[in-house]
């Protein structure tokens, strides 16, 4: 193994520079955004990404003649700032796409977010009778005796009373996540669950006869009706854009580069490099290279940020980093003879081996052939279980599903291809907060580094306050560290080989 502090060549023979004023490691969109926030700050900008290709969750990959999403992802318009820079960069590649998202349960088809509307139409009246009393009876209950709640669980009943959580959340919760919600920490509901239109507008109606609602709160859900910003090739274009805008002003996005260890000096508390390498290099652990810098902005996952820091983290910190967990996911993408599958850009299952089912081509993704489609298949799984692997079992449960629910048959499944990422969903189990404080008060005694994002925050945000965090990342490590921030005009290109 070497070690390496002069310029050397990534994969494509391009040189990498030795120092970076700013340093970023991963290239999903908080990255990605956190790059083009400091570079258009003036600063000389290094983002190492560990993959093949940048976008991190909402990266595409082309197999064949076709572009396959890691999911559905597509940008909303909600922060103004975030979107108007998308949409100058994306250009002409960007198409509007109006909302249609539909999650199957009780037997229909419903609008996502669910409406009350429907819901009263489509669902058993004594069911729902059922579940208006016992969200009823827990509010009057909640007012009497407050409490925390302690889980997942009576976080869930407090928002949306015992039996609507039997009906609706309990089985699948626990198959989504693997075990029960008695064991996922009331921390998910407030900032992961969306809340239900319809339980708002119930709660809405017993406020006007004096019940207040005093439970936990939910996040806001995405609006019924909006409209997304897509890409003809799919989610590959927004990431692919963002570096080329990122690389015009002068910096560089450096794929294939695994980050190894992270630098610091004792004396300043301060980050002072990473070691890195292409772990497409054979060998034994292959050519190791450091890339000294001046500020950083982390968005790869914490756990293993914190194992870079090596000795220089306390064994207490290693251990609490060690307990933050992910969720794996496998996406397969499967192309079908069939000029379209589903009525809606995505539907939500309850009860299938797989939870999403996607259709980018009704998001206007061309396809080849014009009269085949593309089905996202999203699954939640374990490293090295049969979804993660794309066993012939895993396969055929999924044929079956998709054949039961009408979108294909197996014959008309002409190519899968697996997609998968360890790190699909922060695992907020009982007692994360205590490690995720311990880790992020360590990260905080280092003034010149930030640690952001859905992998770096081990939080939940969307694409857009991703990039949001990735922002405000940027400007908050600059103003941290008394950098000064000579702000560009998007135009300004300062070469740095």
């Amino acid at each position: 193994m070497t070690e390496a502090d002069s310029a050397v060549s990534d994969g494509t023979g391009s040189p990498v520079p030795a120092h970076a004023e700013a340093l970023v490691l991963g290239g999903g969109p908080c990255g990605l955004y956190a790059a083009l926030t400091l570079a258009r700050a003036g600063k000389k900008v290094v983002l190492l990404e560990k993959e093949e290709v940048p976008g991190g969750l909402a990266r595409g990959h082309r197999r064949g003649n076709n572009y396959y999403d890691l999911g559905v992802h597509m940008l909303h318009a909600f922060d103004p700032e975030v979107f108007e820079t998308i949409k100058g960069i994306m250009g002409d590649e960007r198409v509007e796409v109006p909302l249609n998202a539909l999650i199957k349960w009780a037997g229909s088809f419903y609008r996502y977010p669910l409406q009350f509307g429907d819901m009263v139409k489509g669902m058993n009246k004594v069911v729902l009778l059922k579940c208006c009393l016992g969200l009823l009876a827990y509010q009057f209950r909640f007012k009497v005796r407050p409490r925390e709640p302690q889980n997942a669980e009576e976080a869930l009943i407090q928002l949306y009373g015992r039996p609507l959580y039997r009906f609706f959340f309990r089985e699948f919760t626990h198959r989504y996540w693997g075990f029960p919600p008695t064991q996922l920490s009331a921390t998910f509901i407030t900032t992961k669950m969306p809340r239900l239109s319809a339980v708002d507008v119930i709660k809405k109606a017993l406020a006007k006869i004096g019940v207040k609602d005093r439970t936990v709160r939910a996040v806001e859900s995405a609006l019924s009706e909006e409209i997304l910003h897509y890409s003809r090739n799919g989610a590959e274009a927004m990431p692919r854009l963002l570096v080329a805008e990122i690389e015009r002003m002068g910096c560089r996005v450096v794929t294939n580069a695994e980050v190894r260890g992270v630098v610091t000096d004792p004396d300043t508390n301060r980050v002072t490099g990473v070691t890195w390498r292409d772990p497409r290099v054979e060998g034994d652990g292959g050519a190791v290279h450091r890339l000294t810098c001046d500020l950083v902005v982390a968005t790869i996952p914490v756990g293993q940020l914190v194992t870079a820091f090596d000795d220089a983290a306390p064994a207490t910190v290693r251990e609490a980093a060690a307990s933050l967990r992910t969720k794996p996911i496998a996406i397969y993408g499967l192309l079908v003879n069939k000029p379209r599958a589903i009525d809606a850009l995505y539907i939500y299952y309850r009860n299938k081996y797989f939870h999403r089912v996607g259709e980018p081509k009704n998001a206007g993704l061309i396809v080849d052939p014009p009269d085949h489609t593309v089905l996202i298949v999203e699954m939640t799984c374990e490293i090295g279980d049969a979804k993660w692997n794309g066993d012939p079992e895993a396969m055929d449960a999924v044929a079956a599903d998709l054949e039961a629910e009408g979108l294909c048959t197996r014959d008309q499944i002409v190519e899968t291809h697996v997609l998968r990422t360890p790190h699909g969903y922060p695992i907020f189990d009982l007692g994360f907060e205590k490690h995720l404080g311990a880790v992020q008060s360590f990260l905080d005694g280092f003034a010149n580094i930030v640690s952001t994002g859905r992998q770096g925050g081990f939080c939940y945000p969307n694409m857009h306050k991703a990039m949001r965090m990735g922002a405000d990342a940027a400007t908050a490590v600059l103003e941290r560290t008394g950098t000064e921030a000579r702000f560009a005009r998007p135009d300004r290109v300062d070469s740095m080989t």
